[in-house]
């Protein structure tokens, strides 16, 4: 006859199991779902960081195009003169004029020589620049060259091997 002790402590011993096997089964299910509502949540990050990069880098082309509104160009009339002596009166070569209103510095030497007339948005950039002074344009461009100049980490090179003689 078996010990009736070792038999008690059997029969426990299988119904915790059970029990306990019941109350994992559903933390576990809960812990899936939240790994995966983890993992999504962090994809969206990444996405949003991606499209936020992008904005950055789009506002840092143009940082007085944004300033100006076009209803301030409606009124005001383009002249190549007037670009030139603004960007003399500024003491800013055309490639920086060119950073400051947001456009090529060709498209500054274009404007100058009257060959080509600016755009809506880009005349609104003009506009916005006639109100700047010398001080607050070099600001300017300094804050959009640090937005540009971003340190890039350089990618590891291979080892190379060695020549064989």
């Amino acid at each position: 006859m078996p010990n009736i002790a070792v038999v008690l402590k059997d029969e426990i011993r299988r119904l915790a199991r059970k029990e306990v096997k019941t109350h994992l089964s559903k933390t576990r299910r809960a812990t899936v779902r939240y790994r995966s509502d983890i993992a999504q949540l962090k994809r969206l990050v990444k996405l949003q960081e991606r499209k936020l990069a992008v904005l950055e880098a789009r506002q840092g082309k143009e940082p007085a195009a944004q300033a100006a509104p076009e209803e301030v160009a409606s009124g005001a009339r383009f002249s190549p003169r007037s670009v030139r002596a603004q960007r003399k009166r500024l003491k800013l070569s055309a490639e920086q004029y060119a950073k400051l209103v947001g456009v090529s510095p060709q498209s500054v030497y274009l404007w100058e020589r009257g060959e080509v007339r600016p755009k809506r948005a880009q005349f609104a950039a003009l506009i916005s620049a006639r109100s700047l002074g010398r001080r607050e344009a070099l600001a300017r461009l300094s804050q959009a060259g640090k937005k540009a100049t971003k340190k890039v980490p350089k990618k590891a090179r291979p080892a190379r091997r060695a020549r064989r003689k």
